[in-house]
């Protein structure tokens, strides 16, 4: 059986997420994922993570100046250098290699690709590129292969110099997918939704960072939807919003296929994996008051590709969560990653 290792980060959930899809369907393969944050020294990982973190809650315009800086080749050196500090623990957990390895995080893209300058990883390096946009540390001029979710980040990876890019719509879990009238009535009443009125899921990733509260009252205040709030793992948040008399408030959700079967809009905030989950599910999906940063590069390639709109004020949410629908069928990426995948291990 051939071996695949995929090397993925917990920042977020959209690189894991990513990961797990990948095994999921590669699992006739024997495939291990592991964490670039474990394979730093000492306690760097958790630190660049808890850094991360934090960014986003206290300064998050501060994310937009860092992601500028590292669009540029000197800091961007930098931090793909950096990344090779990984590269003795990722050496010994490659242990006598894989058939295939995988990066769905910038910065293990960066170390396996030192492993292979080196000799030390013989095996084919693939890139999943999980964001519509695609920012200059996420590609490698040493990887084989990047998969792209759509034209505009395929054109993206290309101009920042990657050898070759192949087009694959995201891979969310099986469950996500349109639900029907029953399965709608059923999730409504499992979670204890109403029957009836129109629900707007507003999503903030799995830490529930940005203007969550801010989002949640101008889809009240819309009259075009009821807000159903997911925080994730931001606790303070949840009671901030139980506090303030929202009644649909959740915390962590292990079942966001079911929340997503209970809902008929979402509106996000960084265009990520929960993004793909909600188009998977057939839901329109609208950003607004989305993250400096990633989230505002995401938004751009996303409305311009006619895929989400971004709204910018509260008078275009109400309009916008009245009038939404799914989009449309061909404006939808496409195309399978697996056999692209595979097909490298046919060449290796």
């Amino acid at each position: 059986m051939t071996r695949i290792v995929i090397v993925s980060a917990r920042v977020g959930a959209g690189h894991d997420g990513a990961a797990y899809a990948l095994a999921e369907r590669l699992g006739h393969h024997d495939v291990e994922i592991l964490d670039f944050l474990d394979l730093l020294p000492k306690t760097f990982g958790r630190r660049l993570c808890g850094l991360y973190h934090r960014q986003l809650e206290v300064a998050p315009r501060s994310w937009d100046w860092t992601l500028r800086a590292l669009n540029t080749a000197g800091p961007a050196r930098l931090a793909a250098r950096a990344a090779t500090l990984a590269c003795d623990r990722l050496s010994a957990a490659l242990g006598d290699g894989p058939d295939l390895a995988i990066s769905t995080y910038p910065l293990a893209t960066h170390a396996l690709g030192a492993l292979r300058t080196r000799g030390t990883l013989a095996a084919p390096l693939a890139v999943y590129l999980t964001d519509p946009s695609v920012h200059r540390l996420c590609v490698s001029g040493i990887a084989n292969l990047h998969l792209a979710p759509n034209r505009d980040a395929g054109a993206q990876a290309l101009a920042w110099g990657a050898r070759q890019v192949d087009l694959a719509a995201p891979l969310v879990r099986a469950r996500f997918r349109p639900a029907t009238a029953a399965e709608r009535s059923r999730a409504r009443e499992r979670l204890g939704l109403p029957p009836s009125e129109r629900l707007a899921l507003v999503v903030a990733g799995s830490w529930g960072v940005g203007q969550i509260r801010e989002t949640a009252h101008d889809v009240a205040a819309s009259g075009a939807a009821v807000p159903v709030v997911v925080c994730g793992r931001n606790t303070a948040l949840h009671d901030q919003l139980v506090a303030a008399g929202y009644p649909y408030v959740f915390g962590w959700v292990e079942d966001m296929p079911g929340l997503m079967h209970a809902v008929d809009a979402v509106v996000q905030n960084a265009g990520g994996l929960t993004t793909s989950e909600a188009l998977a599910s057939g839901l329109p999906v609208v950003t607004y008051r989305c993250l400096p940063g990633h989230g505002r590069a995401n938004a751009t390639v996303l409305d311009r590709i006619g895929t989400v709109p971004w709204i910018r004020t509260a008078g275009d949410l109400a309009a916008a969560l009245a009038s939404a629908q799914p989009p449309a069928a061909a404006a939808l990426p496409t195309g399978d990653p697996i056999p692209l995948l595979e097909k490298l291990l046919d060449v290796a």
